[in-house]
C-alpha cells in the first residue's frame, strides 16, 4: 500500500469517496485496477552513443514498436495514455539521426503551445547527446536566438503559426535544414480538429512540398491522447500512410473516478447547485485531507472564481497554497506556477485546459473536473494529470447542468466504456484550401504536378485566378505555372485557428487594444450595447464599425450581461446524401445561412431577470457551410399528437437537445455548430430541424453527425426523457446561445415527436 509523508494515499482517498457517498452526491465510482508494465526489445540495437537514453528497465512495448517502425521510415501515430513515455518514441530516432551516418540529420517538432516546446527543449537537453543542438523557434525567441537556430540547430521546436509565418515563406534560408530533414513530429494530435486541424493539414502539405524541392521526404511521428481512428486523422493531416500504435505498455497505478451530481435545488425548474460550488467543496476537502490536487474549469473567469473560493474554504495556513492557471498570464507567471507545482509547494492549482496538454507535472494525487470536458479524449487527458508517480489517485467529475453532462450522469458506465470519438478535418473546404494555395504559390510557383499534394488543385487555382490572387505564367519550358499576384503577402490573410476572414479590434477610448473577435462573430458578441468580458473585466460596447473592423468600449459596472437576438434564414444549396432515420428523412448537404442580429436583452447578473429589450439595425451575415437536416412528413407529426400550436416549440426543443448531445458522437462542442427549426421549411414546406457547421465551408462535423444519426436521435430522446424538470431546463432543452431567448420550447411535445419518429412510444 502506497504511503508518502505519513499519508496512506489509498485509504485517505477512499475516505473522500465515502464522504461523497454519504451525503448523496456520488452517482458512480469507477475503479481501475493497477496495470503492470509490458516491455519489449528493439529489433536492432541503437548506436553506442545513444544507448544510455534507454531507461534502465528497458522500453515499454509501445515505445519499442514505435521506434522500430520510425527507424524503418514508416510514419506512425502513438495514441496512448498520459505519462506513457510517448516522447521517447521520437527522441530515440531523432538522436540516432544526429549521431549516425555521414551527415547529421535534422528534425522539426511542432507543438500547439509554447509551454510544451519549452518542456521538450529541457527534455532534449537532458539526453546528453553529443552534437544534438536543439532550439525553440517561436514568438518568445529573440532575433539573435532565431538567427542562431537557423544557422546551428538540428532539432527545431516550434508551433504551426511560426512554421506558417516564419519558416515556409523564407524556405531558402532553411535550405540545408530542409534538405536534411529526417523527422517531423506533431505532438498533441487530438487538438488538431476542425478548422485548426484543416489549416495544419494544408500547412504540412506545404512543408512536404518544400522538402521535396530540396530532396527530402521526412517521416512523420504523431503523438496523441486516446482518440478514435488516430491513423486516419494523422494520414489526412500529412497526406501519407500512417500506422497507429495504441497498445499501451506503460504501468498505471490504481485509479478511482467518482461521478458527482450537484444537489437539486428546484425540481420544477431542474435547478441544481452550481457545479463550481461543488468543485470548491471537493478540492478543499482533498487539500485538507493532505492531497495535492488539480482542478479543471471551462473558462478563465470560472478558474479565477473557483481558485478564490478554494482559498477561502481552506484553513488559514493552507489558503496561500492555491493558485489559478490559465491562458492570458505572462509566460513568467506560468513558469512560476509550474515550478511551484514541480517543487510541491502548491497544494492545489485551478486551471483551464491550458494544463490539460502534456506539460510534465508529477506528484498530484487527485483531479477535479468542473463539468464533462466535452470529449472522451479530453476526459482521460485531464484525469491523467494525477497519479503520474506510481501512487493511487482519485478523479472527481462534477456534472454540469447541460445535456451532455446529464446524459453521462444517467449512463455512467457508458462514460468509461464508450470508445473515444473520431476527430475530423475537412481538407476540401475551399475557404481554407484557397488561401493556402496562395501561400504555396508565393513559396514555389504551383505546377500541375502539385496535384499530388492537393487533389482539388485545378479548381482552387481557377478560383484564385478569378479573384486576382494568382496569375498563370509559363516557365522556360512553356509549362504553365501559377504565381502569386495578389496584394501583400498571403500568409497574413490566414489565422490558423479560425476560418474567419479577419478580426474586429476591441479598443477603449484611448485606442488601447482590449482584445479581438472574429469578424463573423462580431455582430453577435460586440454589437452596440453588448457587455463584453475580457480577463474578468466587463466592458460595454458603445460603437461597432464593421467597415473599419473596430468596436469601441467603455468600462461597465458588472451588474448586467447581454444576450443577442437573431433572425436566421436557411437556403438549401445542394443535397449530397439522404437516408431515413426512423420515420424522418435526414439530409446532408450545403446550405446558406443568413443571420441578422435584430436586438438584444439586458439581464441581471445572478437572477437572469430581463431588465431591458433593445432593437438593432445591423447588416446580415452570410455563411455557406455543410449541414444535416431532418424533414418530418405531416402524417408523422399527426401520429405523434403534436398540434399545430405546439409544433414550433417541439422542433425548437428537439434542435437544442440534439445540439447539446452531439459531442457524444463527434469531437466538437455546442459552439462549433448552429441550428434552426422551421415549422414549414422553404425547401420542402415540411417541419424541419437543421444543424450546421458554424465555419465557412464546414469543419467536418456534419458528415460525422450524418453517420451517427440513429444513435444521435435516440440519445436526444433519452436526454428529454431522463431530465427530471417539468417545463424544460439547461439540462435538456435550454441553450445558452439561443438567438431567440429560448422561446418557444416544448419539451414534452419534442419527446413525443422523437419517440414517434423512432417508433418507441404512444402519441403526445
Amino acid at each position: 500500500m502506497a504511503v508518502a509523508g505519513g499519508l496512506d494515499v489509498r485509504r485517505s482517498l477512499d475516505d473522500v469517496v465515502s464522504a461523497l457517498a454519504e451525503d448523496g452526491r456520488l452517482v458512480h465510482v469507477e475503479r481501475l485496477a493497477e496495470r503492470p508494465a509490458v516491455r519489449a526489445e528493439l529489433r536492432r540495437a541503437l548506436p553506442a552513443g545513444i544507448a544510455h537514453c534507454v531507461p534502465a528497465d528497458g522500453l515499454w512495448c509501445h515505445q519499442a514498436a514505435a521506434v522500430d517502425l520510425v527507424r524503418d521510415g514508416q510514419s506512425v501515430v502513438v495514441a496512448t495514455g498520459t505519462a506513457s513515455g510517448k516522447s521517447l518514441c521520437y527522441q530515440l530516432p531523432i538522436a540516432e539521426s544526429v549521431v549516425a551516418g555521414l551527415r547529421s540529420g535534422t528534425s522539426l517538432l511542432l507543438y500547439p503551445t509554447k509551454a510544451l516546446a519549452q518542456d521538450q527543449l529541457r527534455s532534449f537537453g537532458s539526453l546528453g547527446i553529443p552534437g544534438l543542438r536543439a532550439a525553440t523557434y517561436d514568438g518568445d525567441a529573440s532575433r539573435e536566438e532565431r538567427s542562431w537556430a537557423r544557422a546551428n540547430a538540428n532539432v527545431l521546436l516550434t508551433n504551426p503559426e511560426m512554421l506558417h509565418h516564419g519558416l515556409l515563406p523564407h524556405h531558402g534560408k532553411w535550405a540545408t535544414f530542409l534538405k536534411r530533414l529526417d523527422y517531423v513530429v506533431i505532438d498533441e494530435l487530438h487538438v488538431l480538429r476542425g478548422i485548426f486541424g484543416t489549416h495544419v493539414a494544408h500547412l504540412l502539405r506545404r512543408l512536404r512540398r518544400a522538402c521535396a524541392r530540396y530532396g527530402s521526404d521526412p517521416t512523420f511521428v504523431f503523438c496523441s491522447a486516446t482518440i478514435g481512428e488516430p491513423d486516419r486523422l494523422a494520414a489526412e493531416l500529412c497526406g501519407k500512410p500512417v500506422t497507429a500504435i495504441t497498445a499501451d505498455g506503460s504501468p498505471c497505478a490504481e485509479r478511482q473516478i467518482a461521478v458527482v451530481q450537484p444537489a437539486l435545488i428546484d425540481a420544477d425548474r431542474g435547478a441544481r447547485q452550481a457545479p463550481a460550488t461543488e468543485v470548491i467543496r471537493s478540492v478543499s476537502e482533498l487539500v485538507t485531507a493532505g492531497h495535492r490536487v488539480i482542478a479543471f474549469c471551462a473558462s478563465r473567469a470560472q478558474t479565477e472564481r473557483v481558485a478564490i473560493g478554494v482559498s477561502r474554504a481552506l484553513p488559514p495556513d493552507l489558503a496561500d497554497t492555491v493558485r489559478p492557471y490559465r491562458s492570458g498570464y505572462l509566460a513568467a507567471e506560468r513558469r512560476e506556477i509550474e515550478a511551484e507545482l514541480a517543487a510541491g509547494t502548491l497544494r492545489a492549482v485551478v486551471a483551464t485546459s491550458a494544463l490539460e496538454l502534456g506539460v510534465d507535472i508529477s506528484g498530484l494525487d487527485a483531479t477535479v473536473l468542473c463539468g464533462f470536458p466535452g470529449t472522451i479524449a479530453s476526459l482521460w487527458q485531464q484525469i491523467g494529470r494525477s497519479g503520474r508517480s506510481g501512487r493511487p489517485s482519485l478523479s472527481v467529475l462534477v456534472a454540469g447542468d447541460d445535456q451532455l453532462d446529464q446524459w453521462f450522469v444517467n449512463h455512467p458506465h457508458d462514460l468509461f466504456r464508450r470508445p473515444p470519438e473520431p476527430v475530423v478535418v475537412n481538407v476540401e473546404n475551399p475557404n481554407i484550401l484557397d488561401p493556402h494555395l496562395g501561400c504555396a504559390a508565393y513559396e514555389i510557383p504551383l505546377q500541375p504536378t502539385d496535384e499530388r499534394w492537393w487533389l482539388d488543385l485545378d479548381e482552387g487555382v481557377r478560383r484564385a485566378v478569378l479573384a486576382d490572387d494568382l496569375r498563370i505564367r509559363p516557365d522556360h519550358r512553356r509549362m504553365p505555372r501559377a504565381v502569386w499576384d495578389g496584394r501583400g503577402m498571403p500568409f497574413h490573410r490566414i489565422g490558423l485557428r479560425s476560418a474567419s476572414a479577419g478580426e474586429v479590434r476591441i479598443v477603449d477610448g484611448a485606442d488601447e487594444l482590449i482584445g479581438t473577435v472574429e469578424d463573423n462573430r462580431a455582430p453577435n458578441l460586440v454589437h452596440p450595447g453588448a457587455i463584453y468580458l475580457h480577463r474578468g473585466q466587463p466592458w460595454r460596447v458603445v460603437d461597432l464599425d464593421l467597415g473599419a473592423r473596430t468596436a469601441r468600449v467603455v468600462r461597465a459596472d458588472g451588474k448586467t450581461w447581454t444576450q443577442a437576438r437573431s433572425d436566421i434564414q436557411i437556403e438549401v444549396l445542394e443535397t449530397n446524401e439522404m437516408k431515413p432515420v426512423g420515420s424522418a428523412a435526414l439530409h446532408l448537404g450545403m446550405v446558406r445561412v443568413t443571420t441578422t442580429v435584430v436586438g438584444y436583452q439586458v439581464k441581471e447578473i445572478g437572477s437572469r431577470t430581463v431588465l431591458e429589450n433593445h432593437d438593432l439595425d445591423l447588416p446580415p451575415q452570410e455563411l455557406t457551410t455543410t449541414a444535416i437536416w431532418y424533414d418530418w412528413p405531416e402524417e408523422v407529426i399527426r401520429s405523434a399528437g403534436v398540434r399545430p400550436h405546439a409544433l414550433p416549440g417541439a422542433l425548437h426543443a428537439a434542435e437544442h437537445a440534439a445540439i447539446g448531445i452531439l459531442p457524444l458522437f463527434t469531437i466538437c462542442d455546442r459552439w462549433d455548430v448552429g441550428g434552426v427549426s422551421i415549422a414549414a421549411s422553404p425547401h420542402s414546406d415540411l417541419p424541419t430541424v437543421l444543424i450546421y457547421d458554424r465555419y465557412p465551408g464546414g469543419a467536418g462535423v456534419a458528415p460525422l453527425a450524418y453517420g451517427a444519426a440513429d444513435r444521435h436521435l435516440a440519445a436526444t430522446a433519452e436526454v428529454l426523457d431522463g431530465c427530471s424538470c417539468t417545463t424544460g431546463c439547461p439540462s435538456c432543452v435550454q441553450s445558452p446561445k439561443c438567438g431567440n431567448g429560448n422561446e418557444p420550447l416544448d419539451k414534452w411535445a419534442a419527446l413525443a415527436l422523437l419517440r414517434n419518429t423512432l417508433g418507441e412510444d404512444e402519441p403526445f
